[in-house]
């Protein structure tokens, strides 16, 4: 189904909240406004498989937006809001946007965009436009709001994050189906956490990443209602659940920690008796943390691993991590295939990279073939790897160890940093914490630790030889790192993304990186 299904069923029906503002958007007016921006779209030109972006924060006008795309048989680009405009254009550039559309809270950043975009036909924001923009809603208000006679499903082309070079488009082939089947997303939320159009879902992260995106468009096109946060924040988090009656949740795990270290008087107020589904990804969660989640949530935990390239995914629910702690899952979209560096595979129980095969490659990098061949098996054209590395057990369950890029080798020793931000940011006194390699002239590669500091605690030599002591309770002696350092703020976007490279790059030597 879709937004004009629900808006002849239940009009006023919330399709989202702004849960900062209490602002609504119902299914009358989402499917209305657009139906105007699809009309307008086509007014412009652009046919089935052209590409618009999206440049804006957590606002209820992203939903217009993404419906308007997906119902004109469009790929709709979402933009990293963080981005420096340099970042942002070449994004916009790279996916042959023809329109962008943007808002006023993007300012001056959004405005730098115009002249190095020569390719945008049209530049649109929403409330209120600066100079040499359209505005939003005057652009929308010529055109009609009845539901296009063809709908042809369009769908998202968005970047990956980058860390190691320049972000690259990840594009799957349009379905060639109508849109009002529903979206890609929409049948697995039903099946697997099992929405309906009476779930509340809570999205607590930003839309322009690849899941929170998804699984609001996803839960709308199933009639249920989004409440959309404008960010993150433990203790309103927890009473956006009580408040809203939240059913359905989306976290990562740096969330979940966030949480965990309010004190038990504030985390204990809140009256969490809606809440059935609790979804989590982007990382690995640490066994410790998810443990006391479930402690304290119940077995409402439903983990994924899947990459933003849609090339295969693992499921697991809380009653098998119990069972399989640490595990992400099994296969619950293609097969699983753990290979060396040669593409042999593994034995059970042996790290290597993941590959998931399907019956043909889903997706392909934009204008980078390189890429997709990058990430290709050398013998197997179908299976493909993100960089991740882990291992499977006797059942099949899948357990990750680290990204192939962050792998530490000292003395000849492979170190996953994973295992050793695992322990540290269980300790009382960290807030964040981010482990990987630094040049040693006798090992190669040393593990350093760099840790943001919990509200109140000092950060000075007493307490990095605490965390050190603290890791060699925890850790075997060759994961224990060989020294501390501290930070104000970990370079950390509220998706839970570590740029764990800005990090890295300066102890190398390797100056004035930045996100991409």
């Amino acid at each position: 189904m879709y937004p004009g299904h629900w808006a002849a069923v239940a009009p006023n029906k919330p399709a989202a909240i702004n849960a900062n503002t209490g602002e609504v958007l119902d299914y009358a007016t989402l499917n209305a406004r657009s139906a105007q921006l699809a009309h307008y779209f086509k007014a412009q030109g652009l046919s089935v498989g052209d590409h618009i972006a999206l440049f804006m924060e957590n606002n209820l006008r992203f939903f217009e937006v993404a419906w308007a795309a997906y119902r004109s048989g469009l790929y709709l680009t979402c933009i990293n809001r963080y981005l420096t405009a340099e970042e942002a254009a070449y994004i916009v550039n790279d996916c042959d946007a023809s329109i962008l559309i943007s808002s006023a809270a993007r300012g001056p950043v959004a405005d730098a965009l115009r002249e190095p975009c020569p390719g945008v036909m049209a530049f649109l924001m929403t409330d209120g436009a600066l100079p040499g923009w359209t505005d939003y809603d005057a652009a929308l208000a010529d055109q009609p709001a009845t539901n296009p006679a063809e709908e042809p499903a369009g769908d998202s082309m968005l970047y990956s994050s980058g860390t190691t070079g320049r972000p690259k488009g990840i594009k799957r082939p349009l379905s060639g189906e109508s849109i009002r089947a529903g979206t890609r997303i929409s049948q697995a939320l039903a099946a697997q956490y099992h929405f309906t159009e009476n779930s509340v879902y809570l999205s607590p992260a930003p839309l322009y990443h690849a899941a929170p995106f998804a699984y609001s468009i996803g839960a709308q096109s199933l009639g249920a209602t989004v409440v959309m946060m404008e960010k993150f924040d433990p203790e309103t988090a927890l009473g956006h659940i009580e408040r809203y009656g939240v059913t359905h949740s989306q976290w990562v795990p740096t969330m979940f920690v966030r949480m965990l270290k309010l004190p038990e008087a504030v985390r204990s107020q809140f009256n969490l008796s809606t809440h059935q589904v609790a979804i989590h990804a982007a990382a690995p969660c640490p066994v410790a943390v998810k443990q006391q989640m479930i402690d304290w949530w119940g077995p409402v935990l439903y983990e994924y691993y899947a990459g933003t390239e849609g090339n295969g995914s693992t499921f697991i629910t809380s009653e098998e991590w119990l069972k399989h702690p640490g595990s992400v899952g099994r296969a619950a979209n293609g097969v699983v295939h753990i290979c060396d560096e040669a593409g042999e595979e593994l034995p059970t129980g042996e790290a290597g990279l993941v590959y998931f095969e399907q019956p043909a490659r889903p997706f392909e990098y934009h204008k980078a073939p390189e890429k997709t061949a990058s990430c290709q098996h050398p013998t197997h054209d179908n299976w493909t790897a993100l960089g991740d590395v882990g291992y499977l057990d006797e059942d099949g369950y899948l357990y990750l160890t680290d990204r192939k890029a962050f792998m530490i080798i000292s003395g000849g020793v492979n170190v996953y940093p994973q295992q050793v931000e695992d322990a540290l940011v269980l300790h009382p006194e960290v807030a964040d914490v981010a482990v990987f390699g630094v040049p040693d002239p006798d090992l190669g590669e040393a593990v350093k630790a760099v840790v943001e500091v919990a509200p109140g605690v000092t950060a000075d030599d007493a307490l990095a030889a605490r965390l050190l002591a603290f890791t060699r309770e925890h850790l075997a002696a060759y994961m224990v790192p060989r020294s501390v350092d501290f930070i104000d703020e970990m370079p950390r976007l509220p998706t839970g993304k570590l740029y764990k490279r800005l990090l890295r790059d300066r102890y190398w030597g390797k100056e004035g990186t930045t996100i991409v």
